[in-house]
């Protein structure tokens, strides 16, 4: 499994939890919640070495398309020494070299944009995971807050009405 698909798991558990009545809170499993928590935590971390396994597969892509280009010339070089005495030759060899250079650069510049698309698109789904978890952390700190104040209400209220009843309690 992983990450985001973990992450969904947990907000179908949330959303199917029994709630408690008159209360936006929820009872949930703590052990089951929590092994899901750590298998996240255990996640997260493949999650950013396969985004820097691309990084590194990237810069090999552009290495071996430098390579490739600088084996392309090195041949367009050998082989317009060769001919050298045929004027016309030479030319097209010149002109092929500056072709398949142009080629080569532009494959590579383009298999350098499609890599970086890739790694950001993977990274931009990482970062909405997070912020989906905090704002799924800070929404269960607010209810807990919330909880605990409405713990305290009622007594404030029933202290209250009873002063505008003249000492009669309701």
């Amino acid at each position: 499994m992983d990450v985001q698909e973990r992450l969904d798991e947990l907000t179908v558990m949330v959303e199917d939890a029994k709630s408690m009545p008159l209360s936006a809170s929820c009872v949930l499993n703590r052990s089951q919640l929590l092994d899901i928590i750590e298998e996240i935590r255990q996640l997260l971390p493949e999650s950013v070495y396969r985004a820097d396994e691309l990084l590194a597969d990237r810069e090999a892509v552009v290495l071996d398309g430098r390579r490739e280009a600088d084996r392309i010339l090195e041949q367009a070089r050998a082989q317009a020494d060769r001919m050298v005495s045929e004027h016309e030759v030479y030319l097209a060899a010149v002109a092929e070299s500056n072709a398949l250079r142009e080629e080569t650069n532009q494959a590579t510049a383009l298999k350098r944009q499609e890599t970086d698309d890739y790694i950001d698109a993977k990274l931009a789904t990482f970062e909405i995971t997070l912020q989906k978890t905090l704002q799924t952390v800070d929404r269960g700190r607010e209810r807990l807050r919330s909880q605990a104040y409405q713990e305290l209400a009622p007594a404030v209220e029933v202290d209250q009405r009873s002063e505008f009843f003249d000492g009669e309690t309701i």
